[in-house]
C-alpha cells in the first residue's frame, strides 16, 4: 500500500527558508515533476506521436510551465489569459490545445493566431469558430461525450448531465462539416473521470475512442490523425491509496491501439493533457501554527486559509499534513486545522490525527501542487502567498512573489465623488 508521503525537505530546511519567506509559500518538487514527466513520456514510447498537453488551469506559474516544456510536454488552455500565458512562456503553435466551452470568439481568434490546436465542445461552436477568423483553421479535435461511460466519478459528473461534449451522432455532423469547410486535419478529445486511480480509466477509454475513430472513418472518410485521452489519471491523497502505475496505463493503451487500430490499418498520435497528475504530488503548502483552541474539539490554527488551498473547503478534500520536525511522534492530537477566515469551511483537516502541535510549528500540506494556488481567491482581503521552485540541486528559486496590498487595491477605483 502506498506510504504518506513526506515532503523532499526537512524542518531544519523549512525553518530556514522562515527566517527569509513570511509562511505560508508553496514549495514545489522539480526533480519530481521531471520524473513524472520522464516516466509518462517512457510509458508511451511505443506511440511515435505522442505528446502530454499539460493542463494550465492546475498550476498555472510560468517556471512550471518552462520546465514541463523542456521535457517535451505542450499546453492545454481553456481560456484567453492561459493562451496569453503560454505565449509569453514561449509555448505556441501545434504546442498549444485549446479545449474550451461556451467560447468567446476572441479567445478562437487569439488560439488561431497563435497556431493552437482547436478543441470544439459542440457541433454549434463550428459556424461560431468560423464566425470569428473568417475562415475553419486546417485542424480541428472535437470532444466527445459518450452519455454514460464504465469509469467516471462525481468530480467530473455523471455524463449525460455535465455540459461537456457532443454525442456520437453530432460527432459525425461536426466531422462532415469540418471536411466540408475545409478542415484537413483532425482529431477527437475524451475526459469522461476526473482523479481516477483506476489503471483500467485510460485504456478503457482509449478502446473507446478507438472504435469511435473507426467509425468516423466509415461514416465521413476522415482518417483521424489524433486521439486526445485528455486528463483524468489521479494521484493518491490518503494515506493506504495505490499510485497509478503510468507503465501499466501506457502498456493497456498500447494493447488497444494494437487490437482495434492496427488490426484495421489506422495509425494515430497519442495526446494527453494531464495536470494534477503532473504537479499534484509535488507541491507543498508550508504554514505556521499562529493558534491553539480548545472548545468543544481541538482546534491548530495556522497562518494559511483557504484562499491559499481552497479544496478541502470546496468539496472536503482530503490533504496530507505533515508536522514538519515530529514526523516520527504518535499522533495523539485528533483536531480540526483551520486558518483565518470568516467562513466555518475554512479547514485543511477536519478530526485529523497529528502529533502534538506547538504555537510556531511548521506544517507541510501535501499534494497541493496541483489547483492549489490557482484556485486561490481573495476573501477576507486575504493576499495570494508567493510559490518557490526547489531545485535539484536544492536550492529554492522564487518562481511567483506573494501578492501585496498595492496589488489588491490597483483594481480598486477609489472615486472621492461617491464619497470613498
Amino acid at each position: 500500500m502506498q506510504e504518506e508521503r513526506h515532503p523532499p525537505f526537512t524542518a531544519e530546511q523549512a525553518k530556514a527558508w522562515r527566517e527569509m519567506i513570511p509562511t505560508p509559500f508553496y514549495v514545489y518538487d522539480e526533480a519530481g515533476i521531471r520524473a513524472c514527466a520522464t516516466d509518462l513520456y517512457k510509458a508511451f514510447s511505443w506511440n511515435k506521436g505522442f505528446k502530454e498537453y499539460f493542463a494550465v488551469k492546475a498550476t498555472p506559474t510560468p517556471a512550471i510551465l518552462r520546465l514541463l516544456a523542456s521535457l517535451g510536454c505542450g499546453v492545454d488552455c481553456a481560456s484567453l489569459i492561459e493562451l496569453m500565458l503560454s505565449e509569453k512562456c514561449g509555448i505556441v503553435g501545434k504546442n498549444i490545445m485549446f479545449s474550451s466551452n461556451e467560447t468567446r470568439r476572441e479567445e478562437y481568434r487569439e488560439a488561431v493566431r497563435l497556431g493552437a490546436i482547436v478543441n470544439l465542445d459542440d457541433l454549434t461552436q463550428i459556424e461560431n469558430l468560423r464566425a470569428a477568423c473568417g475562415t475553419l483553421p486546417d485542424t480541428v479535435c472535437c470532444r466527445y461525450n459518450p452519455g454514460k461511460f464504465q469509469i467516471t466519478n462525481d468530480i467530473i459528473g455523471h455524463l449525460a448531465d455535465t455540459k461537456f461534449g457532443m454525442p456520437e451522432e453530432q460527432l459525425i455532423e461536426a466531422f462532415r462539416n469540418l471536411r466540408d469547410g475545409g478542415v484537413r486535419h483532425f482529431g477527437i478529445h475524451a475526459m469522461l473521470a476526473s482523479c481516477s486511480l483506476e489503471e483500467t480509466y485510460y485504456p478503457k477509454l482509449a478502446r473507446e475512442l478507438f472504435s469511435l475513430a473507426l467509425r468516423v472513418r466509415e461514416q465521413t472518410g476522415v482518417a483521424v490523425e489524433f486521439i486526445d485521452l485528455s486528463g483524468g489519471i489521479g494521484i493518491p491523497y490518503r494515506p493506504g491509496e495505490q499510485a497509478v502505475d503510468i507503465f501499466a496505463v501506457g502498456a493497456g493503451v498500447k494493447e488497444a491501439y494494437d487490437e482495434i487500430l492496427l488490426q484495421n490499418g489506422m495509425e494515430v498520435s497519442i495526446f494527453t493533457e494531464l495536470g494534477r497528475y503532473m504537479t499534484g504530488p509535488y507541491g507543498y503548502l508550508l504554514t505556521s501554527v499562529i493558534g491553539k483552541k480548545h472548545t468543544y474539539k481541538e482546534y491548530v490554527g495556522v497562518d494559511a486559509t483557504a484562499c491559499d488551498l481552497m479544496r478541502p473547503a470546496m468539496y472536503g478534500a482530503y490533504h496530507p499534513i505533515t508536522v514538519l520536525g515530529r514526523e516520527d511522534e504518535e499522533k495523539t492530537l485528533v483536531c480540526d486545522v483551520v486558518g483565518s477566515l470568516c467562513e466555518n469551511n475554512d479547514k485543511f483537516a477536519v478530526d485529523r490525527p497529528l502529533p502534538p502541535t506547538e504555537l510556531g510549528d511548521m506544517l507541510a500540506i501535501g499534494a497541493a501542487g496541483a489547483h492549489g494556488r490557482s484556485m486561490g481567491y481573495n476573501y477576507n482581503g486575504k493576499l495570494r502567498c508567493a510559490e518557490f521552485l526547489l531545485k535539484s540541486d536544492g536550492s529554492l528559486v522564487k518562481i511567483r512573489r506573494a501578492e501585496t496590498p498595492e496589488d489588491y487595491f490597483a483594481t480598486l477605483d477609489i472615486d472621492p465623488a461617491f464619497g470613498i
